[in-house]
């Protein structure tokens, strides 16, 4: 199965290099950062919110607080070859996407922002900028390691049903059967170069178990004992594969456990510098 290629975001085909960032965005220079920029579009929305600017590029990436500690900040990227601008927010534990979006509406991601850091759910984001796309993912505050694996799973179902390659078909047969498998949906479920693969613990140390699947766009599945091998057969439907899978699996395999220690509260991260202090 291809492998697909990610091109920079926004990339203009018909320019070899990016326009100067107070080109492209001229409001937020003239404001000195995206985080003076955010704030002046929020109209005073934002004032409760810590945002922190880039160090080294304030006009192209700004981070936005939050009151829930197993959230990161929201992290706010602006396109160098389009005017646009995208979100990611993730949790703090395996810092993983939980919602993101692209729009070239900047009072929008100020909504976003105002709503992930108030605490709103993932629904009630969407809900109060609509161009914010959750993952699939949903949160675990706890750290309980079988909700952990639940949530990637769901987060691997969507991902696998909003692909449009020509391979996305095959793909998505390939999860959603291994999904029904009580014995492989017990695993923590992860993927290397769209082979899927499951893990006795979560992020962030996997614990590789079992062998590696793999859809092709030809209609053929494979398994191996490594990612880029179908030393374990191929077959022409996913059931055989997840069959095979399932039978070479290691015996004695218990509850999915954490994979690591949770972190504590960190500052900004590096690159950020403090947070801009607003009136109010």
């Amino acid at each position: 199965m291809p492998v697909p290629r990610s091109p920079r975001l926004g990339q203009d085909r018909h320019h070899d290099h990016a326009p100067v960032p107070a080109a492209l965005y001229p409001d937020v220079a003239a404001h000195g950062s995206l985080a003076a920029t955010l704030r002046a579009v929020a109209a005073g929305r934002l004032d409760a919110v810590p945002v922190t600017s880039s160090g080294s590029e304030p006009l192209l990436h700004a981070a936005a607080g939050t009151t829930l500690p197993h959230r990161e900040p929201l992290g706010i990227s602006a396109w160098r070859f389009e005017r646009k601008w995208r979100i990611s927010g993730t949790d703090a534990f395996q810092s993983l996407p939980l919602v993101g979006g692209e729009t070239d509406d900047l009072a929008q991601v100020a909504r976003a922002a105002r709503a992930w850091h108030d605490g709103a759910s993932l629904a009630d984001i969407r809900e109060a900028a609509p161009f914010a796309h959750p993952t699939g993912r949903f949160e675990v505050p706890g750290l309980d390691p079988v909700r952990l694996t639940e949530s990637e799973w769901q987060g691997k179902r969507r991902e696998a049903a909003e692909l449009e390659y020509v391979w996305a078909p095959a793909y998505r047969s390939l999860i959603e059967t291994a999904y029904a498998e009580p014995a492989l949906r017990a695993l923590y479920p992860f993927t290397s170069h769209w082979a899927l693969r499951f893990s006795a613990t979560t992020r962030p140390a996997l614990k590789a178990v079992g062998p590696c699947l793999v859809a092709g766009g030809d209609g053929v599945f494979r398994v191996g004992r490594g990612p880029l091998t179908s030393d374990l057969g191929e077959f022409t439907s996913a059931e055989e594969a997840v069959a095979v899978a399932v039978a070479q699996l290691p015996p004695g395999l218990g509850p999915v456990a954490l994979g690591g220690t949770p972190r504590a509260p960190e500052a900004p991260a590096p690159g950020f510098g403090e947070p801009e202090q607003w009136p109010g």
